[in-house]
Order: structure tokens, then sequence, then C-alpha cells
């Protein structure tokens, strides 16, 4: 009995991390993710209470399938050049992989942020690191010191806002789905290229 309500909860689960990632909490409705897992809505509450806590679940899942590869990313010691490149190519095959993960992640940031931010705080990088390396380098005078928060945020800005402008983008400058998979393609080696221009130190 143990293994098929594991399987079960498993089903209702993969239903609404779907359901979710398309609609977002407010536009999803449990008896869509209950008809999308083929149960009848009174299981689904069996297993899962209310949809606060099933997308509180499917929330972390979400978060956890991206940020450990990341993360590890960023408390690499790599050398800082290598730390950007890798780190852009690494988050650009994870959003590809997955495209309606930055619209989905973006859009609940914005209607409650403490999901990810106790994420965060449970696992989150360790930015001193980066930022060592950033005054290592700009005392060396490789590049332009620029603050850590800065440039983190300069590449999450370049690298997830073209998922989440995707129909946008498309739409603007007459992409179909091949077209726009190329683009991000040349996006993998622009944004590392973008990010250490703007940094690197100029006689």
């Amino acid at each position: 009995m143990g293994s098929i309500d594991s399987k079960t909860e498993e089903i209702i689960f993969r239903a609404a991390r779907k359901v979710f990632t398309r609609k977002g909490f407010d536009g999803a409705r449990m008896q869509e993710i209950a008809d999308e897992a083929g149960i009848n809505k009174a299981l689904l509450h069996y297993y899962f209470r209310n949809k606060d806590k099933l997308f509180d679940r499917v929330f972390r899942d979400v978060v956890k399938s991206t940020l450990p590869q990341l993360i590890g990313i960023m408390n690499s010691d790599m050398p800082l050049f290598d730390k950007i490149r890798t780190f852009t190519s690494t988050y650009i095959d994870i959003l590809s992989g997955n495209p309606e993960f930055a619209g989905f992640v973006f859009h609940e940031l914005s209607r409650n942020p403490y999901r990810l931010l106790e994420s965060l705080k449970e696992s989150g990088p360790n930015l001193r690191v980066l930022e060592n390396q950033i005054k290592e380098a700009a005392l060396s005078g490789k590049i332009e010191y620029i603050p850590v928060t800065h440039l983190v945020v300069n590449m999450m800005s370049l690298i997830a806002l073209p998922f989440i402008a995707q129909p946008v983008i498309m739409g603007m400058f007459s992409m179909n789905p091949e077209d726009f998979d190329a683009f991000i393609r040349e996006r993998k080696e622009l944004v590392p290229q973008t990010i250490i221009h703007s940094i690197i130190k100029r006689p």
C-alpha cells in the first residue's frame, strides 16, 4: 500500500508541476491538477490539503533543480572569466531544457519573494568567494572593479530575460522556434563576452 501511495503522490506532483509552471499559482486550479493527474479532486486533497502546500513543494523542487549547479559554480575557485562563461552556459542550458521555469520563478517572485529567499538561506551561494575574486582581479589590473551585486545581477538579467520575454522577442523579430533556439545558442557566447568586455581593464 505504501508503494502505491508513493506512486500516486508522485503522479500528482508531476501533474502539479506541469500546471503550475504553465499557469503560475494564481492561474492554476486544483481541479485542473486533478484532471492532469487522472484522479478525482477528493484524492488530490487527501494527499495535498490545499493548493498553497502543493505549490510550495513544486516551487522548492523547481528551485532545487536549478540552484545546486549554479551555486556550485559560484562557490568554486575557477578563474573569474571561466566562472562567468561556465555560469552563463550552464544557466542557459538549464533554462533551455525547462523553458517555462524562468517565467514561472519570475512571476512567483513578484507574488511571494520569500519562498526563494528561504531556499537561498538554506543553501545559497557564498558570494564572498566571487567578491574576493573580483577584488583580486581589480587589484592586479586585470579588470575594472565592479561590485559583486552588479556583476551577478547583470549576468542573471542577460541570461534570464530572453526566456521570460520569449513570446515578445519571437513576435518582435518574426522568429520561429528554431530561430529562437539559434538565438539562445548565440547568447551562450555573446553574454559572457559582453560581461567580460564591460569589466576588463583597458590601457
